[in-house]
């Protein structure tokens, strides 16, 4: 007979990304391939763990949702051999779109949690300046001839605008706000060196010579409400959805190093924050940005927690609009402080597949500083109408301790 399996406590060890670029032949990647933003994301995360044995990683997950030319050809497997990993360290690609780093994280800690993986590197990696959104992509026809999904839910700032129609209470000007929010706290939290914790300096090259990137290229400190209330409404004649309050066109990688919580002390890993657990949901594609909201609910009656439990949110702000419907369905301000302390995506980018990493890591890093909290959550939308939510448990909280001789 078969010995059974037994769980794990799941935990989150280290996290870290690129710098964030804007897409397109201006950006700071424009040269750079995006398989080698993978290997010195997982370099780096080596290097800040030398204690970590790379023959003990049992898998490599990389997320990107174009899988063509340098994205292709299974990342997560040819970015661990030019990492210079063991060839006995096997990977893969995943693919579920922007929550793709997310779901390489979830995919990979359940087999830590059943106890088929001791240590994992998951991380993501979208380069949308080579490789836009949707490019080789052939959408099966029924998906609009038979009303399957309404046409407007393959392009996602128009999901954007619907979400805009389903909660008339959140204005143009309240996602402005929000927006201009995000900007001044992301600056602050780069003034006060949280944000380059998170980095590695990527070297670049252009026909201007090279040049090594340290900080994220698409933020616009100084944005006032004025700079925004002009912008063009791209998706919609008077919309509400600007290039100012939704996330740009980006290319970055975010890897993470995951483990069993009794292989983190066994290797002497830090541990940044422990899995509590998580839920995906699908929704209608046309108001994608909603997905975060049902996923949560589905996560809070499984683990039998509430919202109120929850004293950091990383929020991915894809679109303001679909932050700010999360935070009116469960009751919360627009400028509540647990949420996206260090801004979002409006600042720093979205690289689509790479972002839940980024959501993760700067969540473990805030962890560390708020001894207080016990419990935070990241979440974000996913195009063609799903949403994705992890919930994590502060390592320095005083009941951690208490919950981990009790699990022994």
């Amino acid at each position: 007979m078969a010995a059974s399996a037994t769980q794990r406590n799941v935990v989150f060890v280290d996290g870290i990304r690129t710098p964030f670029g804007k897409a397109g032949p201006k950006g700071i990647y424009a040269e750079t391939r995006a398989d080698d933003l993978v290997v010195k994301a997982i370099r780096e995360l080596l290097r800040r763990n030398p204690q970590l044995d790379p023959s003990r990683i049992d898998e490599v997950a990389i997320a990107a949702t174009t899988q063509t030319g340098d994205q292709g050809l299974t990342i997560g497997r040819t970015s661990a051999i030019l990492a210079g990993l063991p060839e006995t360290v096997p990977g893969f690609a995943i693919d579920r779109m922007c929550a793709g780093a997310m779901t390489a994280v979830t995919t990979t800690a359940s087999g830590i949690g059943f106890g088929q993986y001791d240590v994992v590197v998951a991380g993501g990696v979208e380069h949308m300046g080579r490789h836009p959104m949707g490019e080789g992509a052939d959408p099966n026809p029924r998906f609009l001839a038979d009303r399957l999904v309404d046409p407007s839910a393959l392009v996602m700032g128009n999901t954007a605008e619907n979400l805009h129609d389903r909660f008339p209470t959140i204005t143009k000007e309240r996602t402005d706000a929000y927006a201009v929010a995000s900007q001044n706290k992301y600056e602050a939290a780069k003034k006060a060196g949280f944000i380059a914790d998170t980095l590695v300096p990527v070297a670049t090259r252009s026909a201007a010579g090279w040049g090594l990137a340290t900080e994220d290229e698409p933020p616009r400190p100084g944005t006032t409400l004025e700079d925004l209330a002009g912008l063009k409404t791209p998706f919609r004649p008077a919309g509400r959805v600007t290039a100012g309050n939704a996330a740009g066109l980006n290319d970055g990688a975010t890897a993470a190093i995951l483990a069993g919580e009794d292989t983190a002390h066994e290797l002497g890993l830090p541990i940044g924050m422990r899995m509590v657990g998580f839920a995906f949901q699908g929704v209608d594609p046309a108001v994608m940005g909603i997905g975060p909201v049902p996923a949560t609910e589905k996560l809070l009656a499984r683990t039998g927690m509430k919202i109120e439990d929850i004293g950091l949110f990383e929020i991915n702000e894809a679109f303001a609009v679909q932050v700010l419907a999360f935070l009116e369905h469960f009751g919360i301000a627009d400028d509540d402080p647990r949420v996206n302390q260090w801004g979002g995506a409006i600042a720093c980018g979205h690289p689509l597949a790479s972002s839940g990493v980024r959501l993760m890591t700067q969540l473990s890093r805030q962890f560390a500083q708020n001894p207080d909290v016990r419990y935070g959550l990241t979440t974000m939308c996913i195009g063609l109408g799903m949403g994705g939510t992890v919930i994590w448990e502060n390592p320095n909280h005083k009941d951690y301790a208490a919950h981990e001789a009790g699990a022994k």
